[in-house]
């Protein structure tokens, strides 16, 4: 049996429960590891919630959290090729992560490298590869200015670190408790809230050449503003919003290995810190969720199983 968190039907956090489960079994394109960390991230929640992917028919209870995890092998299923039992790897969960067993989608799992903890490979899959798949998106020559909203988040802040190696200057928009934080990842911090555009035309009286959305709603409007190209606008924030009424464009997620690759490497070279600020057993992973759910968390918070 394994350990896992899940939710038992839609809906709030009455629905959770830590169980026994079954081991795994990995499929074709899988691989079975014994996790070490998950990642935690919003969407966790919102699937909770009765939010549902494009394409995705409907869910079988009970469901695991978590869509990103860091462990080791402990089996290969058919016709994957490259991982073995022992190596350590990091990737996308395909059916969920915060547990004692996952399985992860072979495509989309990399080798961790020996730099790099479990801890912040965890963190990798989903926020990072995110922030790495919009910057890249958005392909604004070096010396560009970069708008990143909710820039103190775990996507924010990776974000931030991922277009600043790329060369470009980002003014990150967050709360002003997360200032200090926002201006340590080398942003120049705008704080959130009415008249944003004024305090943006402010910190960048140059203007602003794309805009990196993680908020949507009423700032993602604002934002929007502030650009004369609406094709430099990306959003994983609220999409529909960004296609439909504004003339930008969801991020559009590769979801490969490479990009793990990629992402992997910035931390190892230190170009990219997950800032991991709070770690919770997987008997607390309900306590993990309420502090992403709250809205205030600062960086990345993982939950991590022990050996």
């Amino acid at each position: 049996m394994s350990k896992a968190y899940v939710y038992t039907r839609h809906g709030g956090p009455e629905a959770e429960a830590l169980i026994d489960l079954d081991r795994p079994g990995p499929g074709p394109g899988e691989i079975l590891i014994a996790v070490r960390a998950a990642g935690v991230n919003p969407v966790d929640w919102k699937l909770r919630q009765g939010f549902r992917r494009p394409g995705e028919g409907e869910r079988v209870f009970p469901v695991v959290f978590g869509g990103e995890a860091a462990g080791v092998v402990a089996e290969v299923g058919p016709g994957v090729t490259g991982f073995a039992a022992g190596d350590e790897v990091f990737g996308g969960a395909a059916h969920g992560a915060y547990a004692e067993y996952a399985l992860l989608t072979a495509d989309v799992t990399a080798h961790k490298p020996a730099a790099l903890s479990f801890r912040d490979a965890a963190t990798l899959p989903v926020a990072a590869a995110t922030a790495y798949d919009g910057v890249r998106q958005l392909d604004l020559p070096g010396g560009s200015t970069l708008l990143v909203t909710g820039a103190g988040g775990g996507v924010g802040s990776a974000a931030v670190q991922i277009a600043r190696a790329f060369g470009l200057r980002v003014v990150g928009v967050a709360s002003e408790g997360k200032k200090e934080f926002v201006e340590s990842l080398g942003a120049v911090h705008v704080s959130s809230g009415p008249d944003l555009v004024e305090r943006v035309r402010s910190a960048a009286p140059d203007g602003i050449d794309g805009v990196y959305d993680l908020v949507g709603g009423p700032v993602l409007t604002e934002a929007a503003e502030l650009l004369k190209d609406r094709a430099k606008l990306v959003t994983a924030g609220s999409p529909q919003q960004a296609v439909a009424a504004l003339g930008g464009a969801a991020v559009q997620r590769v979801r490969t290995a490479a990009v793990l690759e990629a992402v992997a490497d910035l931390a190892v070279r230190g170009a990219l810190n997950p800032h991991v600020t709070r770690v919770f057993p997987l008997e607390q992973a309900g306590q993990a969720l309420r502090a992403v759910e709250d809205g205030h968390a600062l960086g990345k918070i993982v939950i991590e199983v022990a050996a």
